[in-house]
This record gives structure tokens, sequence and C-alpha cells, in this order.
């Protein structure tokens, strides 16, 4: 039986960056679609309207996998005709090549490696966001993880990530074994959900980064959104 008092600390598959294509292909594919179902773009999309995103904006997914948020980003009525300049970021050399096989018409950038490195801290950008990939840091990591998305951005952070949940938990469980073989799907997907936050979990790691201008927001499917303002 799971607990699901406390964030799971166990790894997931899918932070060895060392995956294979042959791994990591199908299932960044199968992200997009369960996204696109789900409804999990309108998370990041109606974040990027309410803090304002304006033209020529710079853009940054951290932890960007297979670079569909950004395409879905490119595609929306209201932000297409912006201009603005995308940037993914991830540590995994399968994905960066997943999502500029995926993303040559959009023009969207991106670029290998580990978002807490020095590389990535001389960076800035207008806006950083990031879906489904905080819960894959610690609680300590995930403070620095926030504060350096604070440091890298000049208006605000938009994190779209997991409520840890026995519905979710067991729905995913139930989903993987029925549709899907790979191992990364039937294993990460149940574990992210273990791997989730609870409000007031968030609340408390917000107060640890010494961060007060922000606003969380519990949305279908059992997701948070959370708005960092650069204060």
């Amino acid at each position: 039986m799971p607990d699901f008092s406390k964030r799971a600390t166990e790894p997931e598959i899918m932070d060895d960056f060392c995956l294979a294509a042959e791994e990591i292909d199908p299932l960044l594919a199968g992200l997009e679609k369960v996204n696109q179902f789900l409804g999990g773009y309108n998370i990041i999309f109606s974040a990027l309207k309410e803090v304002s995103v304006q033209k020529n904006f710079q853009i940054s997914d951290w932890g960007c996998g297979g670079g569909d948020v950004l395409r879905a980003i490119n595609r929306h009525p209201e932000f297409k005709n912006l201009k603005l300049n995308f940037t993914g970021i991830d540590a995994m050399p399968a994905a960066i090549a997943f999502a500029n096989r995926k993303n040559i018409q959009t023009g969207n950038h991106f670029l290998l490696a580990d978002v807490l490195s020095e590389e990535v801290a001389k960076l800035k950008f207008d806006v950083v966001i990031s879906t489904l990939f905080t819960h894959h840091f610690d609680d300590t990591e995930w403070v620095l993880l926030i504060k350096k998305m604070l440091a890298c951005c000049k208006h605000a952070v938009i994190i779209d990530d997991l409520q840890r949940h026995w519905l979710p938990y067991y729905g995913i469980k139930l989903i993987t074994r029925i549709i899907t073989r790979s191992r990364l799907a039937r294993n990460d997907g149940p574990l992210s959900v273990l791997k989730g936050f609870k409000r007031k979990e968030l609340e408390a790691l917000l107060q640890k980064a010494g961060i007060k201008n922000y606003k969380i927001r519990w949305m279908w499917a059992f997701r948070w959104q959370i708005i960092l303002y650069k204060s």
C-alpha cells in the first residue's frame, strides 16, 4: 500500500539522462497525447494570460522533454501572433534530439543542459515555465530550483505539477497496465504521482525559498498551477 502522507523519494527511471531514444521517444509522444486529452496545456495557457505575456517575450521551458508544451503555445491563437521566442532546456540528450525533430517548423530553440548548472544560471528570460518537472527534485533541490528559476526570469515563473492523491495514482497505474508495455510508463507514471505535492507542502517549500508573491491553484486533472511573480 503506497504512503500518500509524504512525498516519495525513489528516483524515476526517467531520471537517468542516458536513456536511449528507443525508450524515451514513445514515452514523450505519449505524454503529449495525455496533455492533449486531459487539457494539461490549459494550465500553462491560463497562467501565461495571467502574467500578461507581451510581444517578443523570451519564454523558457525547463525540463522541456519533447518540446510539446512550446509547440502547443505556438499553436494557440492568443499567443501565436506575439512573436514569442522559445528556449527548451533538458538534460537528456534523447529528449533534446526528439524535441529538435518535432520542432523543425517552429523555430523553437533547445538547449542540452542541467537546469541547476552554472551554464543555465547565466541565462535570462522573461518567463520560465515547467510542466510535470519539479516533482523530480527532492525538497532541498526543489527550493534551489525555484530560486534559480526566479533568478533567471524577469517577470514570472509558471509551474504545472502533480497533486499527490490516491485517485490519479490508481488511475494511471491501471491505464498503463492496459495500454502499454513500457517499463518507463508503468513505473514512472504512478511513482510521479507519489512524488507530487499537497498544497501545504508547496506553501512550506515556498516559505523556505523566501517567496511571498505567488499563487497556487488546483486544476484538472489533479494538477497544481503555481505562479511566482518577480518582486
